[in-house]
């Protein structure tokens, strides 16, 4: 394996590890609505940092994205709505069909859909399934599911040990919400590909590779902020228990808090994708599609790691831990199966 898909590899790791961890801060706010909290978060995350990090990459910035027809932009907009919903999605199928069964159904429909779609919508499934190396990349997907599953299993036993339930538990329900999250949620996968006439011209302008992704993340991530605020400034419009009004009437400290935690965990967010963007930069590019299978099998890795880490699995007995750190070994082993593939 070259010392470039080894590298690959690892930002798409240390960007999951951010994405694990994002909700950490959140979890602190207090005596907020989540919409508020949400907002907040998302701002910084969708439109604070893609801006100043593209208006410091671009030599000049508006001319980057005028260069551009809306041929070009709107799908990349669009892509990017698409994974909002997959977003709101996410949250209401945790609700309905707790963390872990929400989690194994969801990630496991947009690992597939996020990496095998994007090869066939860009005529390049030949060589998935017609090259040595292709074959061991899907392998590496086929491997990466079952170690989902197992996490999920893993997750599973621990809820049914703790008597940890759903919030409203309601199965038709929920699987379909995990159905449509896990395919719109892949609209990120989409989003990147449609994104690479972006990613060329910022090469062209002398973006170091490493970072020529992030100037299409204003239009990627705006098509996701216009789906999220929208849907949390409906719900506080029209829910009287929730008020913005209310949510800043706290004592000043409170909310000078709360402001910068939230700014935080949008800053957390944010750089799952920061360090995507230098993992998919490492990928060989007729492999790119491979960065949202490794994004997504390291997400649910690093959140059974990082339950562990704060001690959520302490009363759940040997056997889900021992299950979660099956399901994690088979996680990185499908890592490398990918890896491997990559390289031939």
């Amino acid at each position: 394996m070259s010392n470039a898909i080894t590298m690959g590899i690892l930002w798409h790791l240390i960007g999951a590890a951010s994405a694990a961890c994002f909700y950490a801060p959140f979890k602190k706010v207090q005596q907020w609505s989540w919409e508020t909290m949400w907002s907040i978060g998302g701002v910084v995350s969708w439109i604070v940092l893609p801006w100043a990090i593209s208006a410091a990459l671009l030599p000049h910035f508006w001319d980057y994205y005028a260069s551009f027809s809306a041929a070009t932009l709107w799908p990349v907009f669009l892509f990017g709505a698409m994974w909002g919903i997959g977003n709101i999605n996410y949250g209401l199928t945790m609700r309905y069909l707790g963390m872990s069964m929400g989690i194994g159904i969801a990630i496991g429909i947009t690992l597939i859909v996020g990496t095998l779609m994007t090869p066939i919508l860009n005529g390049q499934f030949g060589v998935l399934v017609g090259t040595p190396g292709g074959q061991m990349t899907l392998l590496g997907v086929f491997i990466a599911l079952i170690g989902v599953a197992i996490v999920t299993r893993a997750g599973q036993l621990k809820e049914r040990k703790m008597g940890i339930k759903a919030e409203e538990f309601n199965l038709k329900k929920g699987l379909i919400l995990a159905v449509m999250c896990g395919i719109f949620s892949a609209g990120m996968s989409f989003a990147m590909s449609a994104a690479k006439p972006m990613h060329d011209a910022a090469a062209a302008l002398g973006v170091d590779p490493l970072y020529v992704a992030l100037p299409s993340y204003v239009v990627i991530m705006g098509g996701g902020a216009v789906i999220n605020l929208g849907y949390c400034f409906i719900r506080l419009a029209r829910m009287p228990s929730l008020s913005v009004k209310a949510d800043f009437s706290l004592a000043k400290p409170l909310i000078i808090t709360n402001v910068l935690l939230s700014a935080l965990g949008g800053l957390m967010w944010y750089l799952q994708f920061f360090f995507y963007a230098w993992g998919h930069a490492r990928i060989p590019a007729q492999y790119d599609y491979m960065s949202w299978m490794l994004h997504m099998s390291f997400y649910v890795l690093c959140g059974g790691l990082v339950g562990l880490v704060l001690k959520e699995w302490n009363n759940a007995g040997r056997q889900p831990v021992r299950v979660l750190s099956l399901g994690c070994v088979v996680i990185i082993i499908a890592a490398n199966v990918v890896g491997l593939g990559m390289a031939n």
